[in-house]
């Protein structure tokens, strides 16, 4: 059985060191940073983020047991309207954020990582009229060498 994702990035403290980077790029970019500048970004942001994007690649299920579910994460980013430049913008720092991580430099995994990452970024953005929009109980996505996985 291949590994996962998150096992093939380095598991917990590779996907924190990754969090943490795209989340220092974001702050510094011009255009990105208007989404982290609304008051109520969670003090603990950065290992939220961690949780979720390493239950997202196959790691453990952190985020959906102790914070929420991926309905909960859509809502957090619903109803702020066509952002596509911000988006776009978003996938380059992350981008940069794999080398500032020092991820393992194995193609497959970044071609995987980045693929993932431009999905969720469009996935994110499903919503852009209201939170109320986002139906309840939406399963995390999980994310395989293939794409999404399938839920079982």
């Amino acid at each position: 059985m291949e590994r996962s994702v998150y096992d093939a990035a380095g598991g917990s403290a590779a996907v924190l060191r990754l969090a943490a980077a795209w989340h220092r790029r974001c702050l510094e970019d011009p255009v990105v940073s208007h989404a982290f500048s609304h008051p109520g970004l969670h003090p603990q942001h950065v290992e939220r983020l961690a949780a979720y994007w390493g239950e997202a690649l196959g790691g453990p299920a952190g985020y959906t047991a102790a914070i929420g579910d991926h309905s909960h994460v859509l809502r957090l980013h619903a109803g702020n309207g066509e952002h596509a430049e911000m988006d776009d913008r978003a996938v380059q720092c992350f981008a940069l954020a794999v080398d500032d991580a020092a991820l393992p430099a194995d193609p497959r995994l970044r071609r995987t990582l980045m693929d993932w990452f431009a999905w969720m970024t469009t996935a994110m953005a499903a919503y852009p009229r209201s939170p109320d929009d986002v139906p309840d109980h939406l399963p995390l996505p999980v994310w395989s060498w293939n794409g999404p996985a399938k839920p079982p």
